[in-house]
């Protein structure tokens, strides 16, 4: 039986302001990516998710990103890769601090948005984020993007001695290229229950059909879906009884 993890992003609210349907989606899930204060969230916020995802068994992670606020983390920044492995120790340590104070092992750090992408892209990025987990914590898995797009990260990775996990996002359309449509395209984030589920099983079994129809293999061990989009709900859910019915052990991740 082979396991498989699913993650969304979550502890993305900010003050009085609601981002996400954390409490409604944190029962299907396996592992949560809590914001760490610098695209989103606040102490508040982080405490809540914490004691959220400990009281569900879900596993924590942390989801560290640029200083952007008002672009929620999308935007990309002109930074040096010091100031981003200062950043990230910054906002990693944050939620460990979160994280001890409940009685919770840190699982995973997954980067957000613009800093996820330059990653993907850029060595000097990925080689700065994979050198801050390293950092706080050896035993701290490193969680890239899945596929031939995701090589410079899992290189990065690899040779700090990091653990690894690959990931895919069922409810995001692919290039043929195999990374994510950007979000300001037509079709780039899918709502459809079914088709989202459809795309999450085809994932664990190995492969995405990209928005031309090309296959593109991948080797995947955590799926995510985003706790913004307005079906977040009802596309964990549907993805979890899925993948079950399939017979996939869903669980937290491991690298």
């Amino acid at each position: 039986m082979k396991t498989i993890d699913l993650n969304c992003d979550m502890g993305e609210s900010f003050g009085n302001y609601t981002i996400g349907m954390d409490d409604e989606v944190m029962p299907y899930i396996t592992s949560a990516n809590i914001a760490c204060g610098w695209h989103a969230g606040d102490p508040m916020v982080m405490d809540a998710t914490i004691r959220s995802a400990k009281a569900s068994g879900v596993g924590a992670g942390a989801h560290p990103g640029y200083p952007d606020l008002m672009g929620f983390g999308r935007r990309k920044m002109a930074i040096a890769p010091e100031e981003i492995r200062q950043y990230l120790i910054y906002q990693i340590g944050a939620l460990q601090a979160f994280c001890r104070v409940h009685g919770v092992s840190l699982q995973h750090v997954k980067p957000h948005g613009a800093l996820y992408l330059d990653a993907v892209e850029t060595p000097e990025t990925a080689r700065a984020v994979a050198e801050a987990i390293m950092a706080l914590d050896p035993a701290l898995r490193f969680v890239a993007l899945a596929g031939k797009k995701g090589e410079t990260m899992r290189k990065m990775g690899e040779e700090l001695g990091l653990k690894v996990v690959f990931e895919a996002f069922p409810d995001r359309a692919y290039t043929p290229e195999g990374t994510l449509v950007p979000r300001n395209m037509p079709g780039a984030v899918i709502s459809d229950p079914d088709e989202v589920a459809k795309r999450a099983l085809d994932m664990a079994r190995g492969f995405v059909t990209a928005s031309n129809g090309s296959r593109i293999d991948l080797d995947v061990q955590t799926l995510c879906v985003h706790g913004d989009n307005k079906k977040a709900v009802n596309l964990v859910r549907e993805i979890r009884t899925r993948l079950e019915a399939d017979g996939f052990s869903v669980a937290p991740m491991a690298g």
